[in-house]
Parts: C-alpha cells; sequence; structure tokens
C-alpha cells in the first residue's frame, strides 16, 4: 500500500514539474556554469587603486599612434565580429560589446582574447547569465565586489560595460597577486584555484579568438 502510494506521488510531482514548473522555467535567465571569484580581504591600498580603476568612466574609444595600429584594430574587429555572429545576431550590438570589451582588456592590460575566452567560459556571452551561486553577467562578478570597490549597488553589474570592467580589473588584480602566473589567477578568478579545468577551458576558448598574423 505505501509502495502504491509512494508511486501515485511520484507521477504527481513529475506532472506539477512537466505542467506548471517546465515553462515557468522556460522564462528565466539561463544559468552560468563557471565558478565564481572568493571574497579575500583587501589592503586599505589595494581597495583604493581597485575602486579608483572602476571609477574612471572614460568611453570606449580607441585612440592609435599610427595607421598600421588602427587597421590591425579594424581587422580584428571585422574578423571578431564575424566570429561572434551566432552568439549575437544584431550587428550594432555585436559592434558594441566587441569595442567596449577590446577597450576594457587594453586599459586593464589584458589580451582581448583572453577576455573573449573568459567570457566565452563564464557566461556564454549572455548579458544577464546569473550563476548557481549568484555571479552576474558576461564576466560573472560576485555581488560583493560591488561592496568592495564600487558603488555597492549590484544591479548594475548587468550593464555591459561596467561588468566587462570590473572582470577586467579584478583578472589584473589576481594576476598581480599570481606575479603575472595566468593560470593561477584564472583560478582565483574562478574560485578554483590550483585546479586545472577552469585555466584550460579559458586557454582552449581563447585559442578561438586568436587572429592569425597578418
Amino acid at each position: 500500500m505505501t509502495s502504491e502510494l509512494s508511486r501515485t506521488g511520484r507521477s504527481r510531482r513529475r506532472f506539477v514539474a512537466g505542467t506548471v514548473l517546465a515553462p515557468l522555467a522556460s522564462t528565466l535567465v539561463p544559468l552560468a556554469h563557471a565558478g565564481a571569484q572568493v571574497e579575500e580581504p583587501l589592503a586599505d591600498a589595494v581597495r583604493s587603486a581597485l575602486s579608483a580603476a572602476i571609477a574612471q568612466a572614460a568611453p570606449p574609444k580607441p585612440a592609435f599612434d599610427t595607421i598600421d595600429s588602427r587597421l590591425a584594430y579594424l581587422r580584428w574587429l571585422g574578423a571578431s565580429s564575424e566570429r561572434l555572429q551566432r552568439q549575437k545576431a544584431e550587428l550594432v550590438t555585436r559592434v558594441e560589446f566587441l569595442q567596449t570589451l577590446w577597450y576594457e582588456s587594453k586599459r586593464a592590460g589584458l589580451e582581448p582574447a583572453l577576455m573573449l575566452g573568459l567570457v566565452q567560459v563564464e557566461s556564454g556571452f549572455r548579458k544577464y547569465a546569473i550563476s548557481i551561486v549568484g555571479a552576474r553577467g558576461y564576466t560573472q562578478v560576485m555581488p560583493f565586489w560591488a561592496r568592495l570597490i564600487g558603488d555597492g549597488d549590484a544591479s548594475r553589474l548587468f550593464h555591459m560595460q561596467t561588468n566587462l570592467r570590473f572582470g577586467c580589473v579584478i583578472l589584473r588584480h589576481y594576476l598581480d597577486l599570481e606575479h603575472g602566473d595566468l593560470y593561477l589567477a584564472l583560478g582565483r578568478y574562478n574560485g578554483s584555484r590550483g585546479r586545472p579545468e577552469y585555466p584550460n577551458a579559458v586557454f582552449g576558448a581563447r585559442r578561438g579568438w586568436e587572429l592569425p598574423a597578418p
């Protein structure tokens, strides 16, 4: 008797999940599957420097010293836009994203291909992605960073340039902590320092965004 009731209960739960919960779940923002940064104490000088890096609100307008560097940027923009078309179909949105990512990467002293690889692994280029631990946006920034070095408004982590800036500044911070060791810095970024899965995934994704030498 008990077994029969258990089977009936399980059937009812499956019915509810399939007919009620599944349509609801399809309307939610997709979850990201990457890990997240671990909150660590920051020295006052480090916090001040990171806060200043976040606060500078310069627009993503590239400047070039030579014609060759400008042409190289335009080649990168065109090739990257073509590769990103599957994830971002609208040309204006795609170009704006790439221009901003390039600007923020260069501003932090990072390779754009590296940050494209990181965004691909972290969020699959989904602006409103949320991980199971609450990391947000393209670069999956944990909300505590908004409190530590931002204005405290975690909702702004869904803003494109804000999110990309946080991601670049945080990775730069971790890279400095690890004395230039990108493998360990990526591990810190993911909250899995010392484990190979996440750095290897980002390195693999980065290779897909590197352009052949002209």
